[in-house]
């Protein structure tokens, strides 16, 4: 995911309005540690080889107005123990997530329509949907949602399933670091759910990355929805690891 974040700034800088945070932590030459973040959103941590690298992350931005915090669960709890020393500051859990990955796609039910590339003729539609999906995550945009649309429009890395004419569901994916693909932003508006459209929708797109030179993708899925991680797993997509996101209280609620 980071590097992900990384591959955006480097080819598209206008995704991200505000400047990036960019910091890594070496020990005698050698990274130990990077975190990443892109103003409204929360801090994007790494895995660190040195869990006392992550104190020098918080030392170096106690003073900014974090809202939160994203990455493995040891290294998002240590950074939690120290911000909170630091800072005073409580969390609270907002999302546990599961990253899976797929190396082949397992068949699934035929269902009808094909996928298809987002195109501009699909603006409209992807200005109407992608809100209802954001706050269906309780995310928050971070940017002007024409800013977001325009960029997913631009990378063309939005996919829509479409039956008969009629768009149902959507998916965003590509390649975002060497030979890994990255599946995100799954929505089916609720008159097309439970019929198969979003697992065929992700089954196509992940086929479609495979085909292409991934040689595996990554999703992520929230362990509070059962649905959609049986979907996942049905196509072929197999849990590695938790990927826990807290929010900080700000010190006059808390």
């Amino acid at each position: 995911m980071l590097l992900g974040v990384v591959q955006t700034l480097l080819s598209n800088a206008d995704r991200y309005p505000d400047p990036p945070y960019l910091v890594r932590v070496e020990d005698k030459g050698a990274i130990v540690a990077a975190a990443i973040r892109t103003p409204p959103h929360k801090l994007l941590l790494s895995k660190a080889k040195n869990l006392e690298a992550l104190t020098l992350i918080a030392q170096d931005l106690h003073q900014e107005p974090l809202p939160g915090v994203i990455g493995l669960v040891p290294d998002v709890k240590t950074f939690l123990q120290v911000w909170q020393q630091i800072t005073g500051q409580a969390w609270r859990l907002s999302i546990v997530d599961k990253i899976h990955q797929l190396r082949e796609v397992q068949p699934v039910a035929t269902i009808p329509g094909y996928l298809r590339l987002a195109t501009e003729r699909d603006r409209t539609l992807l200005i109407e949907w992608l809100p209802a999906f954001i706050a269906e995550i309780g995310e928050v945009m971070g940017t002007d949602l024409d800013r977001v649309v325009d960029h997913r429009l631009k990378t063309q890395s939005t996919y829509i399933w479409e039956d008969d004419t009629i768009p149902v569901s959507l998916a965003a994916g590509r390649q975002r670091s060497q030979n890994v693909g990255l599946i995100g932003s799954v929505y089916t508006p609720p008159a097309h759910r439970r019929k198969g459209y979003a697992t065929a929708c992700v089954a196509a797109l992940s086929q479609k990355l495979l085909d292409e030179g991934c040689d595996r993708c990554f999703l992520l899925t929230d362990t509070a929805n059962p649905t959609s991680n049986h979907i996942y797993q049905q196509i072929g997509y197999v849990p590695v690891c938790d990927w826990y996101e807290y929010a900080f209280i700000p010190q006059d609620l808390a």
